[in-house]
């Protein structure tokens, strides 16, 4: 198990392979449908709202029931992936597959994507801290941000490849 402490480092992306396991610990980011296309927008707009470099941006929402990876529009969500990690986010925590293109604009960015199972007791148990960061209209949706302790992950896109594509 590979521990990962944010913000994470280009060094430490290099160092990831398709399969492995981590743990990430630190300050983390999440966001859904609602808000992340609002920090695109933001982004795109040339706004400094959040300090994304070397960050980790969670797709869920944060409700007192837990946190878990989301199954909203994933279409929404894939989409801000290339911008995210364009502006410096290294990994992108979520439980499906991406499009080849979404997972060749990760390698070009030095970015990766994690799967975790959703089992939102086990990650929730792993939150030592929440504050919303942006967008509090959007209420569980917001971005959030978390002080995370050891959320469990496996790299499921890195430098090109997917553990979901048998071809690699």
């Amino acid at each position: 198990m590979k521990k990962i402490k944010t913000p994470v480092k280009t060094e430490v992306i290099e160092t990831l392979d398709i399969g492995d396991r981590v743990e990430i610990y630190g300050k983390i980011f999440t966001g859904r449908d609602a808000a992340l296309p609002k920090l695109v927008k933001k982004l795109e707009d040339g706004s400094n709202l959040l300090d994304l470099e070397g960050s980790v941006i969670m797709h869920t929402a944060v409700s007192d029931a837990g946190i878990a990876p989301t199954s909203s529009n994933k279409e929404d969500i894939e989409g801000s992936i290339p911008l995210l990690a364009k502006y410096g986010v290294k990994i992108h925590l979520g439980k499906g597959i991406l499009k080849q293109e979404t997972i060749d604009t990760l390698n070009t960015e030095n970015s990766v994507y994690v799967v975790t199972p959703p089992v939102a007791a086990l990650l929730t148990s792993k939150v030592l801290f929440k504050k919303v960061a942006a967008f509090s209209e959007e209420g569980m949706e917001a971005i959030y941000e978390l002080e995370v302790d050891g959320i469990p992950c496996i790299v499921a896109a890195a430098h090109g490849k997917s553990i979901y594509n048998k071809s690699n």
